[in-house]
């Protein structure tokens, strides 16, 4: 029959088990997580479902416009005021969050895939596919980003979100790329790796079985920091005329138009700018947090 465990022992295992879970969800209660992270729930749930959260002040609909309304400043009813068409300027606002958030998201998940995908079969591998795909990210790394991104959209002349989601994930991808590569190379050298080959495991079985897990948190934290900057470039591109067209409604539209009405009318940059800080702010705090929550020496 097995021995008893001692109390001592039994105190020491629960102790044990106990503070790993704690180290972990000590970041989840924090507030540099779940300020962040609510506000970021709370900008998704609008971008899915902008409808209802328009229709807490007026009618809610940001194409019922009126010209003698046109410009005017925040009253009852109505907190934003109203753009140069005299169209809500508040439910405008709430219905720009989609695209943004849309593209963040679309391109953060296009450029992981990349990422991964490449880094892996680089890290791997080696040889001329490796030397290969540094050669074409030197390339990439060769254009400054708002440039190229300014070349291509102002090339295609049809700007929506496809086209910008485009655009942006091409010049995303090498750096993610890169990391998922040093990570691999280093992984493959371990010695859990070296034994599963020595077992027998094939090549696709060791990437994806070994290696792929222990050599992807690097990349989920890069994308996940890289999200505010993806909305914060989109809207740039925008302001600078050359992403989103209307009838299209972004944040970025609403800035490329408020600038030439920035004196006489201030609210109309104004609301839409507090919007975009918050939201890229709100990202990249998160992308803080979840950096720490998947560092080891911080979990330890």
């Amino acid at each position: 029959m097995p021995k008893p465990v001692s109390a001592p022992r039994t105190e020491a295992i629960v102790t044990a088990s106990r503070r790993k879970a704690p180290a972990f969800l000590a970041h989840l209660r924090r507030p540099g997580f779940m300020i962040p992270a609510a506000i970021v729930l709370l900008f998704l749930v609008i971008s899915l479902v902008p409808a209802p959260f328009a229709s807490i002040f007026g009618n809610g609909d940001p194409r019922d416009c009126d010209l003698a309304f046109s410009g005017m400043a925040p009253e009852a009813g109505h907190p934003f005021g109203f753009d140069v068409q005299g169209c809500d300027l508040y439910a405008n606002v709430i219905y720009g969050a989609r695209p943004s958030i849309t593209i963040a998201i679309l391109v953060t998940a296009t450029t992981m895939a990349i990422a991964i995908v490449l880094g892996l079969l680089s890290g791997f591998y080696g040889g001329w596919f490796d030397n290969v795909l540094g050669r074409i990210t030197d390339v990439f790394y060769g254009f400054p980003f708002m440039v190229a991104a300014i070349v291509i959209l102002t090339a295609i002349g049809v700007r929506n979100i496809l086209t910008v989601c485009i655009t942006l994930a091409i010049f995303s991808w090498p750096t993610q790329t890169r990391v998922m590569r040093s990570t691999v190379m280093s992984v493959k050298n371990m010695e859990y790796v070296r034994a599963a080959r020595a077992l027998g495991a094939s090549n696709g079985r060791l990437m994806r079985k070994h290696i792929f897990p222990n050599a992807v948190q690097p990349v989920i934290v890069l994308s996940s920091l890289s999200v505010g900057g993806i909305i914060a470039g989109e809207a740039g591109l925008t302001y600078l005329g050359v992403g989103l067209q209307a009838p299209a409604i972004s944040w970025g539209l609403q800035l490329n138009t408020a600038q030439s009405y920035f004196n006489s009318h201030p609210h109309l940059l104004l609301f839409p700018s507090l919007f975009l800080c918050v939201t890229v702010l709100a990202f990249v705090v998160l992308g803080d947090t979840v950096r720490d929550m998947l560092d080891p020496k911080v979990r330890s």
